[in-house]
C-alpha cells in the first residue's frame, strides 16, 4: 500500500519507487530542523536555569543593602543612593565558593588560593552595621581593600602636620603602618593622637578591629584609601606562636545622618573618661615656662615669671615647669646650679598660691646616672633578640626608653614622681612624647606587642595617679585616662601646617576621636626660630591676639609667651578674654565634660552637629559649636577685621546684641570684627 504525502504545488505522486526517492531526499531538512529544534529547546532550558541560578547567586550575594561581587562590594542607605564603595585589591572573590547562612555570607576561595571571608549583617534600630573580614590561609601574604571616598567629606582618623577639615588628601602613599608619630619632627607621620576610626558626611562610619596589623595608603588620582594588613616590612608582630597570616577586619555602620552614626559609634566602640579633670584647668589658664624660656629656665626666671602673672592681675591654674631642670635627660631631681635651693622656690610659689606641675619624658639618655641602673634591671625597651637595650634618638639626645609594658619599669618611673610630689608637693606632671617613632623600627617588649601604638596607651596610662591637671601629647584607646590632651606643639605662623589656621580642625578631628579634655597647645605657638611669623622671636603681635581670642573659646587655655612682653593694649586683652572664659566658656564647657562620662560627645563640635544635611557645614573648617547652642567664628587670616560667617538655621544672637531668626542658613559676608573681637553667637 502506498503512502500519500504532500507533493509539490499541492498535487499527489502515486508511483512507489519515484516518491521513497524523493522521501529520502526531502526528510533532509526535516531532520535537521527537528535536531535544531530539539538543541534551541535544550538551550532555551540551559538558559533559564543559568538565569535562575544567577538570579538565586545574585540573591545570595546581597545581604540588606549591601551587594557583593568578585572585586569588592557597595553600601546603599534607606534611600537606595549608593554610600560607600570597596575594591579588593589583594584578590578576586571565586563567587561559586559563596554561601549564605542567615545573616552571614561567605566566601572560601580567591580566583588562585583559599581564604576565610565573611560579611556578617547586624541591624540595631535606624543602623545597619556590616562585620567585615578577609582572611588570608598563607603567610606574609597581605590583605588591601579601597575605600572611595569622592562620594562625600571624610573626618577622623588622625592628628596631622596639616589639618584639614574635612580630610584633604593629595598625592600618593603607599600604605604604611597606621601608628603613633610625633608629627612635627616626622610631618609626613600620623600623629600622637589616633583612632581607626572615620566617619563621613554621608552617615557612613568605619571602624577596623584592634587585631589587624593595620596600614594606610591613599591615592588622590582614584580618589581612594587603601586598608592594608600585613606582618612584612613592619613593626606589626603576630602573636608568639602564630603564623604571619594576615587579617583585615573592620565595621560599617551606615545610620540616618552623620551627627547620629557618630554617636552610635562613640557609644559602642570607644573608650569613655571616667571622671572631669580638676575644675581649675577648665577656668582658669595653665602657665608655661616653655615658649618663652625653652631650656634655660632656672629659679630665678621661674620665681619671677610668677610674679609677673600676680602683678598683671592674671589667675593660674597651675604653673608648669618645662624641659631642662635636671641636670641630665633621664634623671627626676632639681640641678643644683640652676635651682639652688629647689625646697625654698616651692614653698614661696606655695606661699603666693601657685599649684606646680613638671614636665617629664620616657627617656633616659646614656649620660644620665641612671642609665645604667636601667640597663642592669632591664627596664628599656630591647632590640629584637631581647639581649640588649635599644638606643634611641630623640629631640634632646641618644639613650633608652622606658618599656612601659614592664611593671617593674612602670614601677620605677612612677616611684620617682612619686618621690617629686611628695618632696616638693608637685601637683601634677606634663608627660611628653610617647609615640612610637621613638621605638626601634624593630624591637623587643616585656609584654610582646602586637600592635607598636600599644605603646603609647600603656605610657599614657602612668599619667592616671595625676589626671587631676596631667598633660598628655600622644593618645591612643586613651580616652579612659580622663585628663587633658594636648595637640603637638604648634608653630608661631598662621597657616594650616602647625599654624593657627590648623588649630579648630586638628581641636575637632581629636574632638571626633573621642578626646574631649583638650589642651589646645600655648597661645601664641611655641615662638621656634625660623619657624616664627614676627620679631624677636616674639611672635606676630596681631597672631598673638587672635591666638589668644580664639584659646579663649577652648577647654583650656594656657599662656607661655606672656602679654606682658608686648604692651599694656596687649595685656587688657588678655584680661578681657580670660574673663570671657571663666564667665561665658567655662560654665558651658564643664557641663558638657559631665555629659562626656556617659556619652562620649565633642565639647568643641563642628557645624554639621546641628546641620545635619547641609552641605556647606560639612566644609567649614573655621568655625566651631561649643555644645550645641554656642558658635564662635574667630578671624584667622593677617590684616583681617571682618570675615565671612555663616549661620545655620536657627534663633542666634551675636555678642554685639543683634538677633537673628532665621528658618534657612545664612551668609554673613565682611561682618566686622575688630582685632580685640571675636565673632560668636549664642542660640536664643
Amino acid at each position: 500500500m502506498y503512502q500519500v504525502v504532500p507533493g509539490g504545488a499541492g498535487g499527489t505522486l502515486t508511483n512507489a519507487t519515484p516518491i521513497k526517492q524523493k522521501l529520502k531526499r526531502d526528510a533532509r531538512p526535516l531532520v535537521v530542523a527537528s535536531v535544531l529544534g530539539l538543541v534551541l529547546v535544550i538551550a532555551a532550558v540551559t538558559a533559564w536555569c543559568y538565569y535562575i541560578g544567577s538570579l538565586r547567586k545574585a540573591e545570595l550575594l546581597k545581604t540588606e543593602l549591601l551587594d557583593l561581587n568578585k572585586d569588592g562590594y557597595i553600601i546603599r542607605n534607606q534611600a537606595g543612593a549608593i554610600v560607600f564603595r570597596m575594591s579588593f585589591r589583594s584578590g578576586t572573590l571565586d563567587l561559586d565558593s559563596c554561601s549564605k547562612e542567615g545573616e552571614i555570607l561567605s566566601c572560601g576561595r580567591t580566583s588562585d588560593r583559599k581564604l576565610k571571608f565573611f560579611i556578617q549583617t547586624v541591624f540595631d534600630n535606624t543602623v545597619q552595621c556590616y562585620r567585615v573580614r578577609w582572611e588570608e590561609l598563607v603567610p606574609s601574604l597581605p590583605v588591601e581593600h579601597a575605600m572611595t571616598y569622592n562620594v562625600s567629606h571624610w573626618y577622623g582618623g588622625a592628628e596631622t602636620a596639616i589639618q584639614h577639615w574635612p580630610i584633604s588628601i593629595s598625592g600618593q602613599q603607599a600604605p604604611k603602618p597606621f601608628v603613633t608619630s610625633d608629627i612635627y619632627s616626622n610631618r609626613n607621620g600620623f600623629g600622637g593622637i589616633l583612632e581607626r576610626y572615620w566617619l563621613s558626611s554621608n552617615a557612613t562610619a568605619i571602624k577596623i578591629n584592634d587585631s589587624v596589623p593595620f596600614h594606610l595608603g591613599w591615592n588622590d588620582t582614584e580618589k581612594t584609601m587603601y586598608f592594608q594588613a600585613r606582618y612584612h616590612d613592619t613593626p606589626y608582630k603576630p602573636n608568639p606562636g602564630e603564623a604571619p597570616c594576615a587579617e583585615l577586619s573592620y565595621r560599617v555602620c551606615v545610620g540616618l545622618d552623620v551627627t547620629s552614626i557618630h554617636k552610635y559609634m562613640v557609644r559602642r566602640y570607644f573608650n569613655k573618661p571616667n571622671k572631669v579633670p580638676s575644675k581649675a584647668m577648665f577656668r582658669h589658664p595653665i602657665w608655661s615656662t616653655w615658649a618663652l624660656h625653652k631650656t634655660d629656665i632656672d629659679q630665678e626666671k621661674l620665681l619671677k615669671f610668677a610674679a609677673n602673672i600676680r602683678k598683671h592681675g592674671f589667675n593660674c591654674s597651675h604653673l608648669e615647669i618645662d624641659d631642662r631642670y635636671t641636670n641630665r635627660y633621664g634623671e627626676f631631681d632639681f640641678d643644683l646650679v640652676k635651682f639652688p635651693n629647689a625646697t625654698a622656690m616651692f614653698q614661696k610659689l606655695k606661699t603666693d598660691g601657685f599649684l606646680v606641675s613638671l614636665w617629664t619624658h620616657p627617656f633616659v639618655n646614656y649620660d644620665s646616672e641612671n642609665f645604667h641602673t636601667c640597663v642592669e634591671r632591664g627596664l628599656f625597651v630591647r632590640e629584637p633578640t631581647g639581649h640588649l637595650p635599644a638606643l634611641v634618638s630623640w629631640w634632646n639626645g641618644i639613650g633608652g626608653i622606658l618599656d612601659f609594658t614592664n611593671p617593674e619599669a612602670r614601677d620605677w618611673f612612677a616611684s620617682h614622681l612619686r618621690a617629686l610630689r611628695s618632696k616638693y608637693g608637685v601637683s601634677s606632671f606634663k608627660l611628653d612624647a610617647g609615640e612610637t617613632n621613638y621605638l626601634p623600627w624593630q624591637f623587643s617588649t616585656k609584654t610582646p606587642l602586637r600592635d607598636p601604638s600599644t605603646f603609647t596607651r600603656r605610657y599614657t596610662e602612668m599619667a592616671i595617679p595625676y589626671n587631676e591637671r596631667a598633660e598628655l601629647r600622644s593618645g591612643y584607646q586613651s580616652q579612659n585616662i580622663s585628663c587633658f590632651f594636648r595637640p603637638i606643639d604648634r608653630d608661631s605662623v598662621w597657616g594650616y601646617e602647625l599654624g593657627l589656621k590648623s588649630l579648630i580642625p586638628t581641636v575637632l578631628t581629636i574632638s571626633i576621636l573621642g578626646y574631649q579634655f583638650i589642651l589646645p597647645d600655648m597661645i601664641g605657638g611655641n615662638a621656634y626660630l625660623n619657624r616664627t611669623d614676627g620679631e624677636r622671636t616674639l611672635p606676630d603681635r596681631e597672631l598673638y591676639i587672635r591666638w589668644l581670642e580664639l584659646s579663649a573659646f577652648m577647654p583650656s587655655m594656657q599662656f607661655s609667651i606672656p602679654p606682658w612682653e608686648y604692651d599694656n593694649e596687649v595685656v587688657e586683652i588678655a584680661r578681657k578674654y580670660t574673663a570671657i572664659h571663666e564667665s561665658i566658656v567655662a560654665p558651658r564647657v564643664l557641663e558638657l565634660a559631665g555629659e562626656v562620662l556617659d556619652t562620649g560627645d565633642p565639647i568643641i563640635r563642628p557645624l554639621w552637629w546641628i546641620a545635619t544635611g547641609d552641605e556647606t557645614a560639612y566644609k567649614i573648617d573655621s568655625q566651631f559649636l561649643i555644645g550645641d547652642d554656642l558658635m564662635v567664628a574667630p578671624v584667622l587670616e593677617p590684616g583681617k577685621q571682618e570675615r565671612d560667617i555663616y549661620l545655620p538655621a536657627g534663633h542666634w544672637r551675636s555678642y554685639k546684641g543683634e538677633r537673628f531668626d532665621i528658618k534657612e542658613p545664612l551668609h554673613l559676608t565682611d561682618y566686622p570684627v575688630d582685632l580685640d573681637e571675636i565673632a560668636y553667637f549664642v542660640w536664643v
